[in-house]
């Protein structure tokens, strides 16, 4: 199926019966009384997250839904039925917005959660209600209130630990394939992802994390060069990033530190924090080196750079160092998780 990550569609929640007016009017009970009954309650519009959808997809086809009105009331007090609530599958993920003023409604992030987007109008008020001491018979009633009727931006951020950046060719899905069961496209010709590909790392029993790998980016994404940059919101969530660099590429002058800059000017001019998120530097394709070649180029890499951070050697291709950057991956991610202490709350003794 087309991964498809953005979406807009329209709400319409349902609008409320309208009130009764009715007098009882029976054999033997003169002057019986007003006996209308409320109008129902609208339907409400919810989204709620469904396991297995990975992608907005169905949102091209079907944009516009609308829940149901509540029925009128009616007489001998009886209340309108109510109109059904209307529940929308996104996948687990989905930031919702509203289209006109880019109000944050919610972030769905648990399967099986629900975000109310539009509420139902109230039904309208019989005449029943309007009856008092000095109106013994009152021919007044309300209508229906109309529901909330909305412009919503649905976005898809993928759910991932562990995100992949490079540039194309960089060997990032081989390395998703090598680490995980995931099986993106791999060819020897640049963009051969175009969408986001997830894998699941399993490094222990017990113990495992999610690989997000996004297609490749070049100089210049930001201004729509290559794919853009429209995927590195999926990057958003994950809480490291591990930044594949050739280390053999075909053209031996090639500036590898320019090439890393270049990655790292597309995140500033990206946005949020992601230019500040904890990344970690990959060394791919070591075994088309030699030993003594491997850490000439590492070292004058990494110098350049005045790199900070890890820096790992690994062949994705024939797996050589990739267990044990992944073993490292899962300890920090135990322990980034450990420095997250939940608030406690000042009202539970």
């Amino acid at each position: 199926m087309k991964f498809v990550d953005e979406a807009t569609i329209s709400v319409q929640a349902g609008k409320g019966g309208d009130g009764c007016l009715s007098f009882r009017r029976e054999k033997y009970i003169p002057k019986g009384g007003p006996n209308g009954g409320d109008g129902g309650n609208g339907g409400n519009v919810y989204l709620v997250t469904k396991a297995g959808l990975n992608t907005l997809a169905d949102f091209r086809y079907a944009r516009v839904f609308r829940a149901k009105n509540g029925s009128p009331g009616s007489g001998r007090d009886k209340t309108g039925r109510g109109g059904d609530d209307l529940y929308i599958q996104v996948p687990a993920g989905t930031v919702v917005s509203d289209r006109d003023t880019d109000e944050i409604i919610g972030d769905i992030t648990d399967v099986g959660a629900t975000l109310l987007v539009a509420a139902g109008g109230r039904g309208g008020l019989g005449n029943a209600h309007f009856k008092s001491s000095t109106n013994r018979t009152p021919r007044r009633t309300t209508q229906g209130k109309a529901g909330d009727a909305r412009e919503l931006r649905l976005e898809l951020k993928v759910l991932a630990d562990v995100g992949l950046l490079g540039l194309p060719n960089a060997g990032k899905s081989t390395f998703l394939r090598a680490v995980s069961q995931a099986r993106p496209k791999v060819a020897d010709y640049p963009f051969t992802t175009l969408h986001p590909e997830l894998g699941v790392v399993s490094v222990d029993p017990g113990r495992s994390f999610v690989v997000a790998d996004i297609p490749g980016l070049i100089a210049g994404a930001a201004d729509g060069a290559g794919l853009g940059i429209k995927f590195l919101r999926h990057l958003g969530r994950t809480r490291l990033l591990l930044h594949l660099v050739d280390i053999a590429p075909l053209d031996e002058q090639r500036d590898l530190a320019a090439d890393v800059r270049a990655i790292m000017t597309e995140l500033d001019r990206f946005g949020g924090d992601l230019a500040e998120r904890e990344r970690w530097l990959v060394l791919n394709k070591i075994d088309l080196l030699a030993e003594a070649e491997r850490r000439r180029r590492s070292s004058e890499l990494t110098d350049a750079l005045d790199w900070p951070g890890p820096v790992y050697q690994i062949s994705a291709l024939s797996g050589a160092g990739c267990r044990e950057l992944c073993q490292h991956v899962m300890t920090r991610l135990e322990k980034l998780e450990a420095e997250v202490q939940p608030v406690a709350d000042p009202f539970t003794w």
